[in-house]
């Protein structure tokens, strides 16, 4: 049949099962939205207040389901306005097809109006970026974008289309999606009996587990994997929900603000096992010092992240689902009882204590587990609320914390609570923020408003910007250079306005009233906590030391 380039999107979009897209109409890409108007009983499309609130809505959507997100801009600032959300998912590895439409052919190259090579400027932010000139290549070029964007490591991809494009007629003929099998063809035979061997030799092993882990659905294995092996688990704040945060193995996270446990884990084992993980700075510390008495062990779907940023002695590339299948049954059955006893100490030494008085961060988050059961979809901004909501909230399964962790995007989880509810409407979605990032996208307040999308946006407003803050009194002589926020800013006026319900809350009792008339709403609700400037996120580990240097505030005081 023949149909106009615009329709050739949209049938596209239908054979890849897209149910629902996140975009900004404007002059190039109107044909499109000409044609949505056609299909509006078959995609659904969400209209969001910008269209970087569209490019996070999308992560969210592809984060909370496994799916593909798909988001839509139009031409110059509408495709450039994405490009954040776009480095969010990319550094996250996200699954993202980002469609946008450009001037003319004949237009292109000559300063047009709304004219910005985007193809060219999110190129290496991308898996692949492309622009369509020739509606013949159309079809084929949005079937390979989302093929890549699921392949492999996930990621996300741009297909830019000319405006003539758009409007131009051809001939389409459906096809079925390819199918996306796991990667399992690099998983080599000796890779695999040197991981047996340094398995086998081991007698204080730990795991570590990263964002593969969710992605790949290696939840059943990995926890099998950990049973064999009668080792302790760390998390990355990336691998959260990947491994059972309630299970008595569990040691909490690593890193910056990590555990003392994990991070003492880590320093103290014979052999670090990294389960889809990429050994980010604010993960190992000072490289040289970390893990430095352990072999190390890399399972990763992704060889370039192979001896990266930490030397390996050993490694197995492929998905880890299969990977793990394939590691499971080949070890023994080991005990360690003197390590895990160790370990058990540590946890007992070193818990994670939420402050006696006061609404605070940690109480707030502890206060939203009770509630929930840990039955929730948690979404957080980035900062101390981040770090709050990573240590404080159990994490049972996968894709129940969305966070920006690789680019640590402020802005990006409203945007990101609005998609997973979108995706995911019979889980409850809570995005918890802080009000520094809050302010960035909070016009996404009335999109919704618009659909009437039940989630609830907690604030932890300390009037600061509060990880800022923190670095500036422990390291830089308490000298605060703009990083307070005490305004006139009423949250929860602003709210009301945009349509939305909400409560401002200053003591434990007032928030837990809040909580639960947010649950009893059907209806998008804001929580503004008011919290004291100066909390702050222990245990720390200072920039450029050792892991196993991390230190709490009763370690602060001592000196």
């Amino acid at each position: 049949m023949k149909l106009s380039g615009a329709q050739i999107v949209l049938e596209c979009l239908l054979e890849q099962g897209v149910d629902t897209v996140f975009g900004y109409p404007g002059g190039t890409i109107l044909n499109i939205y000409d044609a949505l108007y056609q299909y509006q009983d078959r995609i659904r499309h969400v209209l969001t207040s910008h269209e970087q609130g569209a490019a996070h809505a999308a992560d969210g959507y592809a984060r909370a389901t496994g799916k593909v997100g798909v988001c839509m801009a139009t031409s110059g600032p509408g495709a450039t306005n994405l490009v954040t959300g776009i480095a969010t998912a990319h550094m996250d590895s996200v699954p993202v097809v980002a469609i946008t439409c450009n001037v003319g052919v004949s237009l292109l190259g000559r300063d047009t109006f709304q004219e910005v090579d985007i193809a060219g400027v999110v190129m290496p932010i991308t898996k692949h970026s492309f622009i369509v000139k020739d509606i013949n290549k159309l079809a084929e070029t949005i079937r390979r974008a989302f093929k890549i964007a699921k392949s492999g490591r996930p990621g996300p991809v741009l297909v830019d289309i000319t405006k003539d494009v758009t409007a131009a007629m051809c001939e389409f003929t459906a096809e079925t999606p390819e199918e996306i099998t796991r990667k399992k063809d690099t998983i080599l035979a000796e890779d695999v009996e040197n991981a047996v061997e340094l398995i086998g030799k081991s007698v204080r092993p730990m795991i570590l587990v990263g964002g593969g882990a969710v992605i790949s659905d290696a939840g059943k294995e990995l926890a099998e994997f950990v049973e064999k092996l009668d080792a302790p688990v760390a998390d990355t704040l990336m691998g959260k929900g990947a491994f059972d945060g309630r299970s008595e193995r569990y040691t909490g996270m690593v890193g910056m603000h990590g555990t003392k446990t994990s991070n003492y884990a880590v320093t103290e084992c014979d052999l670090l096992i990294a389960v889809g993980m990429r050994f980010s700075d604010r993960v190992t510390g000072n490289t040289k010092k970390f893990a430095r008495d352990a072999k190390v062990l890399h399972l990763d779907i992704d060889p370039a992240e192979i001896n990266k940023n930490v030397t390996t002695d050993a490694s197995v590339i492929g998905d880890l689902k299969e990977v793990l299948t394939v590691l499971n049954a080949k070890i023994e059955k080991k005990s360690n009882p003197e390590w895990m006893q160790h370990i058990m100490e540590y946890k007992e030494k070193y818990p994670l204590m939420i402050p006696a008085q006061g609404l605070n961060g940690p109480y707030i988050i502890d206060k939203i587990y009770e509630k929930t059961a840990g039955d929730a979809i948690i979404v957080t901004e980035v900062g101390q609320h981040q770090m709050w909501a990573a240590q404080f909230y159990k994490y049972k399964n996968p894709r129940t914390l969305l966070t920006s962790g690789g680019l640590g995007t402020m802005g990006y989880g409203f945007g990101a609570a609005m998609g997973a509810k979108v995706g995911m409407p019979d889980k409850r979605v809570i995005n918890i923020a802080g009000d520094g990032c809050f302010r960035m996208n909070l016009n996404e307040l009335a999109t919704a408003a618009r659909y009437g999308i039940p989630m609830i946006q907690v604030v932890i407003n300390n009037h600061v910007l509060g990880m800022v803050r923190q670095w500036q009194t422990l390291f830089y002589g308490k000298r605060y250079s703009n990083t307070t926020l005490n305004d006139a800013v009423d949250f929860v006026k602003v709210a009301e306005g945009m349509g939305v319900a909400g409560k401002t809350v200053k003591t434990r009792e007032e928030f837990e009233a809040a909580l639960s008339d947010a649950f009893s709403e059907d209806r998008p609700f804001v929580i503004d906590c008011q919290i004291d400037s100066d909390d702050k996120v222990w245990p720390m580990v200072a920039p450029g030391a050792a892991i196993s240097d991390a230190f709490s505030e009763e370690d602060l005081e001592k000196k």
